[in-house]
């Protein structure tokens, strides 16, 4: 079965068990008058609307690539995600309006041995259905279905909290309705700008997963002809979409044949790996000029701010030595490479130095 097949499957499900809880729910916080059962039932309908709006970005996500769109349309899952969150956002508003005035005037309830079962049985359903969704998404990489798991997760502890207030009205005699119903609304909302912050940041581009990136770096390093990988930049053009690209650093005396081969070789081996499409670009460094290297390694490694240097060149004829230096986001660049081009300076006068900056993008 497809990734796509998978979501629009999982989706199905979902759809089919929220609106059999919409439809139990409703009926019991009608017959109870229950406004905290009767907003429970409401939220099972956006989640039922939800998976709708997933399946529909699953399919035009699945759209090949044209002269238009050479990516592909992958990205249409975080608009779908979005869509989403707003959904669960107006009806987190919704939910408040409606709650509210019951914390001051609150309606009597009436529950009984079937209605609590219903409440009961929904409670264990939604909590079955949230981790089924949730494991679907996080096997497939689908954000869209991770967040219907984790709120459907939610839901359910939601729930629960309505059975124990029903609990409470009947042996204590004291209506939590309207608290729990704002209760309620507010996590609805939080969970639903948490949801819309997150696939923002995926939108615009966040960093790269610390695991992923380090794991691609382990295995380009696995090549006996690498010394390091670097600048590791990786672009999501959707959840099965990653293109990106790498520097390594070989030695000066590799033939563009060579080279060519060894970077094709790596770009395959990511691929098979990962499903990363990835570019790899060349440094060369030439070892009798190690010492100079070492010496630049060693006044970089007294500074805190100093993430790393790599691409380390030294130009004879022309005398200059150039190397790449990322420094921590949080530092003044400026001042640190000041400091450290002063250092070497004093150590290495016969050459001139040219400080590339570079970014802390990937780990």
């Amino acid at each position: 079965m497809s990734r796509q097949e998978r979501i629009i499957k999982t989706s199905i499900i979902g759809i089919a068990v929220n609106l059999i809880l919409v439809a139990f729910k409703a009926f019991v916080g009608i017959m109870t008058n229950s406004i905290a059962i009767t907003m429970d039932a409401v939220n099972n309908l956006t989640d039922a609307l939800s998976s709708i709006i997933t399946i529909i970005g699953a399919k035009l996500a699945h759209r090949p690539p044209n002269k238009s769109h050479p990516y592909g349309y992958g990205r249409i899952e975080y608009f779908s995600s979005i869509v989403i969150a707003e959904i669960i956002l107006l009806a987190g508003i919704t939910a408040l309006m409606e709650s509210w005035p019951k914390i001051f005037t609150p309606d009597v309830t009436n529950y009984d041995t079937v209605s609590l079962a219903i409440v009961t049985v929904a409670i264990v359903v939604k909590l079955a259905l949230g981790y089924y969704v949730k494991h679907v998404g996080e096997d497939i990489n689908s954000q869209a279905l991770i967040a219907s798991g984790s709120d459907a997760l939610f839901d359910s502890v939601l729930s629960l909290s309505t059975l124990a207030a029903a609990l409470i009205s009947i042996f204590f005699h004291i209506s939590l309705e309207g608290i729990l119903g704002v209760i309620i609304a507010i996590v609805i909302i939080k969970a639903s700008i948490d949801m819309i912050r997150e696939t923002i940041d995926s939108v615009i581009g966040s960093r790269a997963d610390s695991e992923l990136s380090t794991k691609i770096k382990a295995s380009i390093n696995e090549f006996p002809e690498v010394y390091g990988a670097y600048d590791l930049d990786l672009h999501n053009y959707g959840p099965e979409e990653i293109q990106g690209s790498v520097h390594i650093e070989i030695d000066d005396s590799l033939t563009a044949l060579d080279i060519q081969n060894l970077t094709r070789r790596i770009s395959m081996k990511i691929y098979a790996e990962f499903s990363v499409k990835l570019t790899v670009g060349i440094y060369a460094i030439n070892n009798r000029f190690s010492d100079i290297r070492n010496d630049v390694y060693e006044i970089a490694s007294g500074y805190e701010e100093i993430i790393e240097i790599h691409a380390f060149i030294v130009y004879e004829a022309e005398k200059l030595i150039t190397f790449d230096l990322i420094v921590d986001f949080d530092a003044d660049r400026e001042e640190v490479k000041s400091k450290m081009l002063k250092e070497i300076t004093r150590k290495h006068p016969e050459f001139k130095y040219c400080i590339i900056d570079d970014y802390d993008v990937s780990d």
